[in-house]
């Protein structure tokens, strides 16, 4: 194919595919240029299926190359590495509306590469990547029921902005991802500062629109360019099977689904499908290994089939939900904090069987994270964690760095609460929250939030409000369908749609939704939204009856602050000599033999003259905070001190110690109104001595107590003269 270029104009931004010239072998491949943002994004797929397999192995990737906004990588081997958990979160906003809109039984491996080229900050590369996934996708030989679009939504000033600039995100109070086909919407990220549902809805409405026209744009190319669909290898199963295994399974798992209690729920299905798998196996022992296993894989298949069509039964037809609440019930909540005597905040927030144990730690604003990414953002003072141990869910498995699962949740939780943590002015500290999920059947990520919520305020951290979230669930059946308030694991394995909502009383701080179908409507998001609303404010008052606001303190094992301001070009004099002057004031202030003690005051300084001093124990950020003063304090020549003799020099004079890290020389000739032989004639190391500071001499400050004399004597002088006439009168 000659190169082709499809160009187009999408909110005041130049917006341009090229299609024919780079990665001709990929199956699938489109350079995107969105403003000065440039992907390439590629798709491939494999000749052969395991359709055995009961997923479908699709990969997406999001490469981030920092030669795109001109950076070389840190660290010693100098080159990309593993992916920042702002590509992993990338490579998820794509997978997520796209997973859906492959055929359910195609089993062949698909990888969609995207390769960051150049970025514009103000043109969003992530959803650059995924119009050029869906593109990518589209245009190949792969059954994808595509093309999808995203965009992001802002508001400034009461008006909404699609995909707004990086000065305009940070004034404004929404900051919304949405992506959909063009008949619905599919799937949503959000951050927002307290906004109404109805503002949300809206804002959710206008980006649908422009996703619209994103589509349109797409679906022209594909028209033009797009290639033959390919015939896939699937697993046909006889009617006569389904049926069968249906009408024995259908009361077994009925009545195994209105177990209450998770494990003994699952464990009832499972032996279900064990029984009939060993039953099949038994029927068929006579067949070879490989036909054998086709056969048991066709009939999980059909167990799965007819666990999912019972279990939509029973909440869409017969309004039920498996474990007798009612739709929009929230389950049983307890609350704990101060756990942990030695952590700086803790708490426990359970829903159900599902909990969260959240843990905050406060440190000084220099242990911030620091971001080696594309995002001109750089650092980051708050941080929330999320950790999912197998013991949470009763099983073995994986232990070791993060999944995209875990990031995932980590960073919903970390928006939520971002929403209402205090600025770096009101609370100078760099604050970390780690949610360790101890118990699992649904939504641990709200119970993340929720947790984390108390912990801060536990913690003193003054947040601006309490923060809730809850996660809503949808079945549907044909045109009928039901909303469900905070969803289970069956709930959100069966159902069909995953919707987050976290926020205070007052508005929407975090949204989240996934679904399985290929969109849903206006009315359905109005109605969770509403519902979630609700549930929330539950769970607030929950929350705020365990604590009702932050603490007026931090714990005793916190850091606590002191913070003032000195002149910024005296930074480099507290600051001293490749640090000798700070690590001086650190180590005397601290009493301890090294800076990176445990005991060791902490002291950020920053450009602006700002300086906050860290520490467990009051006096001793008092003393660096006198230090660090005495250091840029100034001597104010004329003016009269009482000084300390800390060295004597007897030709030449003695040095005097103003205050801590001031000095200055009295000459000789300036020690009295009298000739001096020897300085040690009229002072000693440690007498106080008083002094006037006369000027300086080659950059060294220059004291007389001579003029002091003077002065006093002819002050005497006078009030004897006044004494004296006043006799004679």
């Amino acid at each position: 194919m000659k190169k082709k270029v499809f160009e187009t104009k999408f909110k005041g931004r130049n917006l341009s595919v090229e299609v024919g010239e780079l990665a001709k072998q990929a199956d699938g491949a489109v350079l995107v240029r969105y403003g000065d943002t440039v992907i390439l994004s590629t798709v491939c797929v494999s000749k052969t299926a395991n359709v055995l397999s009961d997923f479908f192995p699709l990969m997406v990737l999001y490469q981030e190359k920092l030669y795109s906004v001109g950076k070389i990588p840190g660290g010693f081997i100098k080159r990309e590495g593993r992916p920042t958990d702002a590509a992993t979160l990338a490579a998820r906003m794509i997978d997520r509306p796209m997973r859906p809109l492959f055929p359910e039984n195609f089993r062949n491996e698909v990888q969609v590469v995207n390769m960051v080229l150049s970025v514009d900050p103000d043109c969003s590369p992530e959803l650059t990547a995924m119009l050029g996934s869906s593109l990518a996708t589209s245009i190949s030989k792969i059954p994808f029921a595509g093309p999808i679009a995203g965009v992001k939504v802002g508001r400034v000033n009461g008006k909404l902005i699609i995909n707004p600039s990086v000065k305009e995100l940070e004034e404004s109070d929404i900051d919304l991802t949405v992506a959909g086909t063009i008949d619905a919407i599919n799937m949503v990220e959000a951050g927002a500062k307290e906004v109404s549902e109805d503002d949300m809805l809206d804002a959710l409405m206008f980006g649908h629109d422009a996703i619209k026209e994103l589509v349109k744009f797409e679906q022209k190319i594909i028209k033009e360019i797009g290639q033959e669909k390919m015939e896939y290898e699937t697993l046909e199963i006889p009617t006569e099977l389904r049926k069968r295994i249906y009408d024995i399974c259908v009361k077994p798992f009925d009545k195994a689904m209105r177990i209450k209690d998770k494990l003994k729920q699952y464990e009832a299905l499972d032996k279900v499908k064990e029984d009939v798998i060993t039953m099949f196996e038994d029927e068929n022992c006579e067949l070879d290994k490989d036909e054998l296993n086709e056969l048991i894989t066709k009939v999980k298949l059909c167990l799965a089939d007819a666990e999912y069509e019972v279990f939509r039964n029973i909440v869409v037809k017969e309004k039920k939900r498996i474990d007798g609440r009612k739709m929009t019930e929230i389950r049983p909540l307890s609350t704990d904090i101060d756990l942990l005597p030695r952590t700086h905040g803790s708490a426990l927030f359970t829903r159900g069987q599902t909990q969260s144990l959240s843990v905050v730690t406060l440190g000084a604003l220099g242990e911030h994270q620091i971001l080696d990414g594309l995002s001109p953002e750089d650092e980051k003072r708050f941080m929330l964690h999320y950790n999912f141990p197998q013991f949470s869910v009763g099983e073995t498995g994986r232990y070791g760095a993060p999944g995209r699962r875990e990031i995932g949740h980590g960073a919903l939780g970390e928006r939520a609460l971002l929403q209402v943590i205090p600025s770096e002015e009101e609370f100078p500290y760099t604050i970390r929250v780690v949610s360790e999920i101890l118990e699992s059947n649904g939504s641990s990520s709200q119970a993340s939030i929720c947790a984390g919520c108390m912990a801060l305020m536990a913690a003193g951290v003054p947040i601006k409000a309490p923060v809730a979230g809850i996660a809503m669930g949808l079945i549907t059946a044909g045109d009928d369908y039901t909303i469900l308030t905070d969803i289970q694991g069956m709930e959100d394995h069966l159902g069909d749609m995953d919707f987050k909502v976290a926020g205070t009383k007052d508005g929407i701080c975090a949204l989240q939704m996934d679904i399985k179908i290929k969109g849903i409507t206006k009315n359905i998001l109005k109605e969770a939204l509403a519902q979630a609303k609700k549930a929330r404010e539950e769970i607030l008052k929950v929350i705020t009856k365990q604590i009702k606001a932050p603490r007026k303190e931090v714990s005793k094992y916190a850091p606590k602050t002191m913070t003032f301001n000195i002149d910024p070009l005296k930074i480099k004099d507290v600051i001293g000599k490749g640090g000798e002057m700070i690590t001086k004031i650190i180590l005397e202030a601290s009493n301890v033999n090294t800076v990176t003690d445990i005991n060791a005051v902490k002291v950020d300084i920053e450009e602006d003259g700002r300086v906050i001093i860290y520490h467990t124990d009051k006096d001793i950020i008092d003393r660096t905070a006198q230090m660090i003063k005495n250091v840029v304090k100034e001597v104010e020549i004329g003016k009269i001190y009482t000084g300390k003799v800390i060295k004597i020099i007897d030709d030449l004079g003695c040095f005097v110690e103003l205050w801590e890290g001031c000095d200055g020389l009295v000459h000789i000739s300036q020690l009295s109104d009298k000739r001096v032989e020897k300085t040690s004639d009229i002072v000693s190391v440690g007498d106080e001595i008083i002094v006037k500071a006369t000027g300086y001499k080659n950059g060294k400050l220059n004291l007389s107590r001579k003029e002091v004399l003077v002065k006093d004597k002819i002050k005497d002088e006078k009030v004897s003269k006044k004494k004296k006439t006043e006799e004679k009168l």
